[in-house]
């Protein structure tokens, strides 16, 4: 069982996780931090319209709500570079009192991850307040000829357009998914953020797209009523045991692995399902992270997630959120900080053979 596996299995549990954050023994003692007539900027380093700008958006006002003195909590988009650029100038010029947060995401963790000459920035440098485990969607356009999961066989031997971020962002995910499926896919690299990847599928431009839950949720779900755009499937969720399972926001969709089965009459294994196991995890029960600039003192590392802990157990809070960001618990103290050490490590051996496939398939080098 992999480090991954076990942080996930006692971490990811669907809604459960919410409860235990919100009553979570407090760390260190918390400090007389008073942010009256301030303004925190919450970094995103993405474009509007997105899932990450979609998560911090709602989550603003209620960690405005909680901290102390209720400052204002400006989202402020910094796309670019596949995350990479926003978290770049974050790392850089971020001071530890307090004013400027980051949210990052499985785009940027990937990078990271897989050794990306673009990172300039070291993830055990900061300080985890909060951690939102998240799923996603995948859905194709009905031009395709396919109207439900039925006609999945239906894609094999067409030719597919993605608007992709990059191939070592979060977009690894679904391109690792789409050749378990077999699927011919021709990946249009350079957009800023899933919101872009979005816009382009409903110009027609392209034909196959995935996002994550509360994009999905607050964005497609409007196009599927429509008939414009048909759910395939979920990344899914693990069990307490490492099993996948399906996504609790989405119990109607088939996972990956029940659609690879209707394609291949078989379960996926081998080194690529195991791929896609590893960054499917590090990428959505890790997948959006809330961290303190370097030099973070204890104290204010405490202030932040009691806010959490506030906001967790706010009853407006708690009524809302799966509305917009689906079934999932949202999580600070010990359980963010296994989440952070999952979601920024990885095995040697699974770095190597996607590196490896990234170049010989789309010409990417990353440096070591």
């Amino acid at each position: 069982m992999t480090d991954i596996t076990r942080f996930t299995r006692r971490a990811l549990m669907g809604a459960t996780a919410m409860a235990a954050a919100a009553f979570a023994l407090p760390g260190a003692a918390q400090a007389d931090y008073d942010f009256s007539g301030q303004t925190v900027e919450w970094i995103i380093p993405f474009a509007t319209g997105g899932g990450s700008d979609t998560w911090a958006r709602f989550n603003a006002p209620f960690l405005s709500r909680h901290l102390p003195g209720n400052p204002t909590v400006a989202v402020v988009n910094e796309p670019g570079g596949g995350s990479t650029r926003g978290t770049n100038l974050f790392a850089q010029r971020a001071q530890p009192d307090g004013l400027t947060i980051l949210g990052t995401s499985g785009s940027t963790q990937f990078p990271y991850l897989l050794g990306d000459p673009r990172v300039r920035y070291e993830y055990q440098d900061w300080s985890v307040v909060m951690v939102s485990p998240t799923g996603g969607v995948a859905y194709v356009s009905p031009t395709t000829g396919v109207s439900s999961i039925e006609d999945v066989a239906d894609l094999q031997g067409q030719r597919l357009t993605y608007a992709s971020q990059g191939a070592t962002s979060l977009d690894l995910v679904p391109m690792l998914a789409f050749m378990l499926l077999d699927l011919d896919v021709n990946y249009v690299f350079g957009f800023s953020g899933r919101g872009e990847g979005r816009l382009a599928f409903e110009r027609g431009e392209t034909n196959i797209d995935y996002q994550t839950s509360s994009a999905f949720i607050n964005n497609v779900t409007p196009l599927v009523e429509a008939g414009e755009a048909i759910p395939l499937m979920s990344w899914g969720v693990l069990d307490e045991d490492g099993n996948p399972q399906r996504d609790p926001t989405f119990p109607d969709l088939p996972i990956m692995e029940e659609v690879y089965e209707m394609v291949h009459g078989e379960a996926p294994s081998g080194d690529l399902y195991d791929a896609y196991k590893a960054f499917n995890t590090a990428g959505f029960a890790a997948q959006k992270m809330v961290v303190l600039p370097e030099g973070a003192s204890d104290e204010l590392v405490e202030t932040y997630r009691q806010a959490w802990r506030d906001v967790f157990a706010d009853p407006e809070y708690q009524e809302t959120v799966g509305d917009v960001l689906g079934a999932y618990g949202q999580v600070t103290d010990g359980g963010a900080e296994a989440l952070f050490r999952a979601g920024t490590n990885i095995g040697d051996d699974v770095r190597s053979m996607i590196v490896e496939m990234l170049e010989q398939n789309y010409n990417v080098r990353l440096g070591d």
